[in-house]
């Protein structure tokens, strides 16, 4: 069975860092592009960061850049978002997803979805 499975979600004070992680089953991430996206309620899903699968090119959302770090293990085929210096409007369910051949980070580029992890940045 294929899936992504995340983990590292939580409540952190403002300032605060966490740290996502996703595995994925049943398939091997490599020719993937993958990413990590988020949605509170009433807003579309958007794409925070996502490596493209075929230049290693890193996107990172305008209101995350310089506060997260995406990363990847293809031995371990798993993706990770160190996220630093957390705000509240970073909160929100956050959804690892993968993309054959996805050079973009659009939702309409992934096409498997892990079942998010719920990020709470609140005092």
């Amino acid at each position: 069975q294929l899936q992504l499975v995340e983990s590292g979600g939580g409540l952190v004070q403002p300032g605060g860092s966490l740290r996502l992680s996703c595995a994925a089953s049943g398939f091997t991430l490599d020719n993937y592009g993958i990413g990590w996206f988020r949605q509170v309620p009433g807003k579309e899903r958007e794409g925070v960061s996502c490596i493209s699968s075929s230049d290693g090119s890193i996107y990172y959302a305008d209101s995350v850049k310089g506060r997260f770090t995406i990363s990847r293990d293809n031995a371990k085929n798993t993706v990770t978002l160190q996220m630093n210096t957390l705000k509240p409007e970073d909160t929100a369910v956050y959804y690892c997803a993968a993309g054959w051949y996805a050079s973009t980070c659009f939702v309409l580029s992934m096409d498997y979805w892990g079942k998010g992890t719920l990020v709470t940045v609140s005092s």
